[in-house]
């Protein structure tokens, strides 16, 4: 049957196509700008924090009232309710990380909040820290990466670009309890220093503090044999930082893993709100020194998921939900946008972010890496 358009309808159409089409380019450009980042940015330090293993669900609910008892292994209940439950999820986690939401998601930005369809993801499907850490330092996936004991990193992390970059060369370190650094960063190849583990943990130096440092690492009850405190980590970055603030820096913090595979939710607890007070004294002292204030941007994350109910201390392929975690920043080019909804996101995304928030270009060195994670946008 032939159809022939009346000339009203006619012009009705061809007035919605005119409209389509102007509004097609607006929304690709404002899609677009929350991963474009400014030409000149403000940021002169990027500072990536990730603490192994923890959950989304207690960043964004808080504690969870099922695991504060026998499932959790927790004998005195009545301290750690007291301490972290509260009566609403917005509540219990303010309590529990109080920094993370009075502070960062205040003046900056967290995703992978699943219950604003914003799920952030893995790429790969092992769910273990290795692939987690290699993907979240390239932005890609290696299906050769398939163990926490594999070799030396084969592939380029942007740290060791960025490290090649004669504006960055020398100023880029990490610190962090976990022995795997130093292959997953690949030390030996990229000339990036890696202080880790309970071995190579302090930096070079002749001084009291360091003496002490290496003192309490060499006689140190060793809870874990490849995975030293975090307190003492945490000092040994400090010493660091007390004298020259690296460009770019990363810190690994392992309690919370550890604790969970414990299968025990009062020292797992206790030990994210100790790294939520890390964040906060790092972050107070970028912003008192005249050098960095205003000018370093903070990420922080996880390297992979758990599962729940009872299998709430365990990751890995064949646990459900070990593959969704979440990504937090603040700095002086990402607005203040709280908990992104809408909004979901890749682990693979990071290393690129690193790039941009430096005016630098991962995909153009790396190109089978995601995209900047979208915290661009308008300024504030």
């Amino acid at each position: 049957m032939s159809f022939t358009m009346s000339p009203l309808r006619h012009l009705i159409t061809t007035l919605l196509l005119a409209l389509a089409m102007c509004a097609m380019p607006w929304a690709a450009s404002a899609q677009d700008s929350d991963q474009t980042p400014p030409a000149k940015p403000r940021t002169e330090y990027v500072v990536l924090v990730i603490t192994d293993g923890l959950r989304w669900q207690e960043v964004f609910r808080g504690a969870e009232r099922a695991l504060i008892g026998k499932e959790g292994k927790v004998g005195d209940t009545t301290a750690i309710l007291r301490d972290f439950w509260r009566d609403t999820p917005e509540s219990r986690r303010a309590a529990l990380m109080p920094f993370l939401w009075n502070t960062i998601a205040r003046e900056g930005q967290i995703f992978g909040d699943s219950s604003s369809a914003s799920r952030a993801r893995t790429k790969n499907t092992l769910k273990f820290s290795y692939p987690g850490y290699s993907e979240t330092f390239t932005g890609h996936v290696d299906r050769r990466i398939d163990s926490n004991g594999y070799p030396p990193n084969p592939n380029v992390t942007v740290f060791e670009w960025l490290n090649r970059d004669t504006q960055f060369a020398g100023q880029v370190q990490a610190f962090a309890t976990w022995n795997a650094f130093r292959r997953i960063i690949n030390t030996d190849r990229s000339g990036v220093p890696v202080y880790d583990g309970w071995d190579r943990a302090v930096p070079p130096g002749g001084d009291v503090r360091r003496a002490l440092l290496r003192d309490l690492y060499a006689n140190s009850t060793r809870l874990w044999a490849d995975n030293a405190m975090d307190a003492l980590m945490h000092q040994s970055m400090l010493t660091a930082l007390d004298e020259r603030m690296p460009k770019v820096l990363f810190i690994g913090y392992g309690e919370t893993d550890e604790w969970a595979h414990a299968g025990e939710y009062d020292m797992y607890l206790q030990s994210v709100r100790q790294v939520d007070r890390y964040l906060e004294q790092l972050w107070r002292r970028f912003q008192s020194n005249a050098r960095t204030r205003g000018k370093v941007t903070m990420l922080f994350t996880t390297d992979h998921g758990r599962g729940t109910g009872r299998a709430w201390s365990d990751h890995g392929e064949d646990v459900t939900g070990a593959e969704y975690l979440w990504s937090a920043v603040i700095g002086p080019d990402t607005p203040s946008r709280g908990v992104r909804a809408n909004t979901p996101t890749e682990q693979a995304q990071m290393a690129a972010t690193i790039a941009a928030l430096l005016g630098r270009n991962w995909r153009s060195a790396e190109v089978r890496a995601a995209p900047p994670l979208p915290i661009f946008g308008v300024t504030r």
